[in-house]
């Protein structure tokens, strides 16, 4: 017999001590699973597997499992996120056992590293999986009025709040899950290389989740990648090494500071540094030519 679970707001303690594989350890596994407590698991796709190397996360309800984004490698032999995610839903299950659970699969945006293991999802059964671009999302969410309102979804006693986040991506949603307090925000929001083509959405969305941690409605924020070491320097893309990371869990101040540096920024496009993230104003050649010269001159150092 299943007996129901409580899921009340801010009702989580976190486990935040936890050392990431980064690697440096060639035999480190396709992907690392942290519990953040019994309900809310982090999973990390090894940089072995993805330069990306992203964060993809699954929140427990009464009635059925969240699952947000399914990183970057449709081959399970490669990135055995299905095998990971059964395994983690039969244990949880041999916990907390109920008929029939369910589990919906969905997508912080639609780039590839974090919708290519979609596929491995499409024959699970009692599974939905939400298309990623941005008519599929307004139409399963309902959220009719894009990009304004929000959505709930209700995981059974867990009602977690989907934002619409364009910006970064003109699909973008953010999720805040009351009861661990923390915004799964993507790509909007992380410790790198924050990329904004459309850059008067992204100061709407970002001023809209500075508002909503103000209210004191988050605590902890977390995006899908890590791209700055301790020393607030960004990695070159593409490498497979991130020594000395720094940790992906923000506190919920971060969002003002970023929204402060968006707005000092919005009129000049470019590349501008600030402590803990960078803002790449706008989709320009330069810029981009300029990752990609850094990144080969760092792959010609390290062979």
């Amino acid at each position: 017999m299943s007996h129901p679970i409580a899921f009340p707001a801010g009702g989580a303690p976190h486990d935040l001590k936890v050392t990431w594989n980064n690697g440096t350890d060639p035999e480190e596994p396709p992907a690392q699973v942290h519990h953040l407590e019994e309900h809310t698991v982090v999973i990390r796709q090894s940089l072995r597997t993805s330069a990306e190397a992203p964060f993809v996360v699954l929140l427990f309800g009464d009635e059925r499992a969240f699952l947000l984004d399914t990183g970057d490698e449709r081959d399970s032999s490669v990135w055995p996120l299905r095998p990971i995610v059964d395994e983690l839903v039969s244990s949880w299950l041999s916990r907390h056992p109920r008929e029939g659970y369910g589990l919906t699969v969905a997508h912080t945006h639609a780039h590839r590293d974090h919708t290519a293991g979609d596929a491995q999802f499409a024959d699970r059964p009692h599974t939905t999986v939400v298309g990623a671009e941005v008519d599929e999302v307004r139409e399963f969410f309902g959220l009719h009025d894009w990009p304004n309102g929000s959505a709930t979804v209700d995981l059974g006693g867990r009602r977690l709040e989907v934002i619409p986040s364009p910006g970064h991506h003109e699909s973008a949603i953010s999720v805040l899950d009351p009861y661990s307090g923390f915004l799964f925000s993507g790509d909007t929001v992380y410790p790198g290389r924050l990329y904004v083509p459309d850059m008067a959405a992204f100061l709407a969305t970002i001023d809209r989740l500075a508002e909503l941690a103000e209210s004191g409605g988050i605590s902890h924020v977390l995006g899908c990648h890590i791209e700055l070491d301790g020393d607030g320097r960004d990695y070159a893309m593409g490498v497979r090494e991130h020594p000395m990371e720094q940790s992906p869990f923000m506190p919920a101040d971060r969002l003002a500071v970023i929204r402060g540096a968006a707005q000092s920024v919005a009129h000049s496009p470019g590349v501008h540094r600030f402590d803990g993230f960078v803002i790449y104003n706008g989709n320009r050649f330069r810029d981009q030519v300029g990752l990609l010269i850094r990144s080969w001159r760092s792959r010609l150092r390290s062979s």
